[in-house]
C-alpha cells in the first residue's frame, strides 16, 4: 500500500499507539489501514461416493486439479460463497452437509474453509474458471496435479473420514508450503 484510500496521501508503516503489530498509516490524516487475512470458501462435492474437482483455468496453478473453491465477496456468508464458487467453476448447485475443515495459511494471509456438499442432481460441467470437471472414484484422485496443499490436505482427510463413515471438523494450519501442517483438533 503506497496512499491513503481517505485521503490520498503517502503511507507508512508504523507501529499505532495502542497496536503491538506494523501498520499502514497515512502521514497526513492518520488513518489506520487494517490488512486482514482474507477468507476462501469452497465445497468437498460428492456424488455417488465419487469427489468432484475442477482443473484450474486461471492462475496460480493453470491445469492443475482442485476443489470448487474461491474469495469470498463482502455481503456474503462462508455457505453462500462456497456454494456460489461451486456453482461458478463446477455449473454445479449444492446441498452442504456442514463445515469440514479450516486451514489457516498465515504466510499467504489467507484462510481456506471447505464445506462437505451433495450435488443436487448430479449434474455439473466447466465455468469460465475451469478448463473440465470430472466426477473421481476415491483412489483415482489425481494427487501429483493437486493445485494447492489445503486442496490435497482436505481430500487426504476426507478419504480418511470417508473410509471411518464418521466425519468431523478439522482446523489445521499450513505454515509454508513445503513444510507440510500442524494439526489443531
Amino acid at each position: 500500500m503506497k496512499y491513503c484510500s481517505t485521503c490520498g496521501h503517502p503511507v507508512e508503516q508504523r507501529i499505532p499507539e495502542g497496536d503491538n503489530r506494523h501498520r499502514y498509516v497515512c502521514i497526513s490524516c492518520e488513518t489506520i489501514h487494517y490488512q486482514n487475512p482474507r477468507i476462501v470458501a469452497g465445497t468437498v462435492p460428492v456424488w455417488n461416493g465419487k469427489i468432484l474437482l475442477c482443473r484450474r483455468a486461471i492462475e496460480p496453478r493453470y491445469g492443475y486439479w482442485t476443489l470448487p473453491a474461491g474469495f469470498m465477496e463482502n455481503a456474503e456468508t462462508t455457505i453462500e460463497a462456497a456454494a456460489r464458487e461451486t456453482l461458478e467453476e463446477a455449473l454445479a448447485e449444492v446441498h452442504i452437509e456442514g463445515l469440514y475443515s479450516i486451514i489457516d495459511v498465515p504466510h499467504i494471509n489467507q484462510v481456506h474453509m471447505f464445506y462437505r456438499a451433495t450435488l443436487k442432481n448430479g449434474q455439473f460441467g466447466a465455468g469460465e474458471e475451469s478448463l473440465e470437471t470430472q466426477l473421481f472414484e476415491l483412489e483415482d484422485i489425481p494427487w501429483d496435479e493437486l493445485s494447492f496443499p489445503t486442496v490435497r490436505k482436505t481430500l487426504e482427510l476426507f478419504i480418511e473420514d470417508f473410509r471411518k463413515e464418521s466425519f468431523g471438523v478439522h482446523v489445521q494450519d499450513i505454515r509454508h508450503p513445503m513444510s507440510g501442517s500442524t494439526a489443531r483438533r
